[in-house]
């Protein structure tokens, strides 16, 4: 199992307000899966994403990736884990406003010892024709795919993903989910994706519900529909 996940725990707060928002999650995802965690607000499932990007830490439990413990990794060795592991894709944009496209996305090449070809990926993304412009240029779905990009160039290993369609209209998140399981067939990352939308389980080849800070159901999905065809 290339990413294995063991009785992670994780609570926010002190005292009276403490709040247990994972209460033992153990889980693994395959290399070059798409996995997607489902369930509510507040079931767990971006703190999950976090913990295994190494943004938080669990107050217990273990993640594995390819045989490496990240909880026993100091501050520069989970810096380098991030930069060579970890791409991650949020809801907000988080763009730089007065860099072109193709610059944003060259920002990520920085981050990596062996980068994706720059204008190859410009090009996979559909983004060719508005390298040059900034983000206030661009339509939410454009700025969206440049985000990817950003997180992809890096080649990482593993691409996560916060809800990556849900500033977006219908027919734009489509065409955002078409493209990551595109990037999945062509360069082979295992990607997780946290959402609340129900239809984008169908996608993936694995399935992780969510409720109240536990796992109620982790299947793999043996009919996996195209994502050109998800419909909600």
């Amino acid at each position: 199992m290339y990413l294995q996940l063991e009785d992670i725990k994780k609570s926010f707060g002190e005292g009276e307000n403490k709040n247990q928002v994972l209460k033992g999650v153990s889980c693994g995802v395959e290399k070059g899966n798409i996995c997607v965690l489902l369930g509510p607000s507040g079931s767990g499932k971006s703190t999950l994403l976090n913990i295994i990007g190494g943004i938080e830490t669990a107050d217990s439990g273990s993640v594995i990736i390819n045989g490496e413990r990240v909880e026993s990794m100091n501050e520069k060795q989970l810096s380098l884990y991030r930069r060579r592991h970890i791409g991650y894709v949020f809801q907000s944009y988080n763009l730089i406003p007065n860099l072109t496209v193709k610059e944003n996305i060259e920002v990520g090449a920085y981050l990596s010892d062996s980068p994706l070809e720059l204008d190859e990926l410009i090009k996979t993304l559909g983004l060719w024709e508005h390298r040059d412009k900034i983000p206030s240029q661009l339509s939410g779905g454009q700025q969206q795919r440049t985000a990817i990009g950003r997180a992809l160039i890096k080649n990482p290993d593993i691409l996560l993903c916060d809800e990556p369609t849900g500033a977006l209209d219908y027919t734009t998140s489509k065409e955002i989910l078409k493209l990551i399981e595109e990037v999945n067939q062509k360069f082979g990352n295992t990607i997780i994706i946290v959402t609340h939308n129900d239809a984008i389980k169908l996608m993936a080849d694995q399935i992780i519900k969510f409720r109240d800070g536990n796992i109620r159901h982790n299947d793999m999905n043996t009919n996996k529909v195209p994502a050109a065809e998800l419909d909600w």
